[in-house]
């Protein structure tokens, strides 16, 4: 798998540190850690309502010493910026073509032969949407692995990891307990963020 900032040696080590100290020194608390059974897991990222959730989720990353990937769209990857996307994380995601995003996702996570952790944002956009996509989902459900709801909460200034959360299969059921534990947390831009259908 493409090295990242986060397996590159050194340049992993200078980040982790200047990431404790910017987030101390902007007040931020990061709560929790990643179970030893879940390195290899889907992470959900909301609320996902602004630009700034990127290098804040790349910062937290660091101070949680995690091994993320997470998808972008395609966009973002084109020259001159898609090798430093790339190696910040990046997967690049076509949203126009039907390319069974899922299956590939959850066979990387398993072919993986180390902690991988795949950070997906539920909404799929930083509009505001009421109806949050299942793709996490059903990666987390293929691959076998555990969603890990990491969260990032603007008002409070804490992010971290959340409980783990096993698929069952009811995809209805599951959604439903998974929007209820992100219901309090609000985003950079809290009106954009709807943690419940209407």
């Amino acid at each position: 798998m493409q090295r990242t900032i986060f397996t590159t040696p050194g340049v992993n080590t200078f980040f982790k540190a200047f990431s404790l100290r910017w987030l101390k020194w902007r007040g931020w608390t990061i709560e929790g850690q990643m179970p030893e059974h879940a390195r290899k897991s889907v992470l959900i990222a909301a609320p996902h309502t602004s630009n700034w959730d990127l290098p804040m989720t790349l910062m937290v990353a660091f101070a949680l010493e995690l091994n993320p990937r997470w998808m972008g769209k395609a966009s973002i990857f084109n020259a001159p910026f898609g090798g430093l996307m790339r190696w910040l994380g990046g997967i690049a995601v076509d949203r126009s073509k039907s390319n069974n995003l899922v299956e590939h996702s959850a066979q990387a996570i398993r072919d993986a032969d180390g902690p991988l952790q795949l950070i997906v944002p539920p909404e799929g956009t930083r509009s505001k949407t009421r109806h949050w996509k299942t793709g996490f989902y059903y990666i987390a459900h293929s691959a076998q692995v555990p969603i890990l709801m990491a969260y990032m909460d603007y008002e409070t200034k804490r992010s971290g990891l959340g409980p783990l959360f096993e698929p069952t299969g009811d995809v209805d059921a599951d959604m439903a307990r998974i929007k209820a534990f992100y219901k309090p947390f609000k985003g950079k831009n809290a009106a954009q963020f709807e943690s419940e259908d209407a």
